[in-house]
């Protein structure tokens, strides 16, 4: 993907106040953020928006992220070159973006058909071409390609999904908020010689997790 030059001014103020301001370190996750056009995964009337430090609505009930929610779970998933990582919760697909740039290839489930396919679509045309795309119940994963290095959930669960710790690999880390259906906390699963080990990080809101490990429609 080549870097979009407009807004390039804002991307590295949302990167120095936003993101870096507030601990992250990992110069890869960095950068992808620098790279990545994020006003090009927002709706027209929110792209003055875009490089701001809260969520945005991309329709359907979804949102996209908040620039520092993305790069600290991001970061959280300690990513290398040559991972795959299952991302459960394509949305906007700005997150998709970020993590494409920094491993091999990235497995996406979207509930909602219509976000999928635009996600896709955008994704193409900015050059990505190691994301797969799936519709159907994140909470369930992606089985056929797994185990995956990690495994990032970007809506709110009940639970951590039995599925998902399944598909987790040996040493792998899967980050995911827990709690109510309007407010979590961050949690950060690891796998170490079948070993499970959770870790809660910090409180967050997410849009719910629906399916069958996560809430009912």
């Amino acid at each position: 993907m080549i870097e979009a030059k407009e807004w390039r001014h804002e991307r590295e103020r949302m990167v120095k106040g936003q993101i870096i301001a507030r601990g992250v370190k990992d110069e890869r996750v960095l950068d992808a953020m620098r790279c990545v056009p994020r006003h090009l995964f927002v709706d027209k009337i929110y792209e003055h928006q875009a490089y701001n430090d809260y969520p945005l609505s991309v329709g359907h009930g979804q949102t996209i992220s908040q620039p520092y929610m993305v790069a600290v779970m991001t970061e959280l998933l300690e990513l290398k070159s040559g991972d795959t990582v299952l991302e459960i919760g394509t949305g906007s697909g700005y997150q998709t973006a970020i993590l494409a740039l920094l491993c091999k290839m990235v497995y996406s489930i979207e509930r909602l058909s219509a976000l999928k396919e635009r996600a896709r679509e955008q994704l193409d045309k900015l050059g990505f071409s190691n994301v797969a795309y799936m519709t159907g119940d994140g909470s369930l994963g992606w089985p056929q390609y797994s185990p995956f290095d990690g495994i990032i959930v970007t809506a709110g669960a009940p639970e951590v999904p039995n599925a998902l710790i399944e598909q987790l690999a040996e040493k792998g880390r899967l980050v995911i908020p827990v709690g109510t259906e309007f407010f979590q906390t961050l949690n950060l699963v690891t796998k170490q010689k079948g070993r499970i080990f959770r870790k809660e990080l910090f409180e967050c809101t997410f849009v719910p997790l629906v399916g069958k490990q996560g809430w009912k429609e």
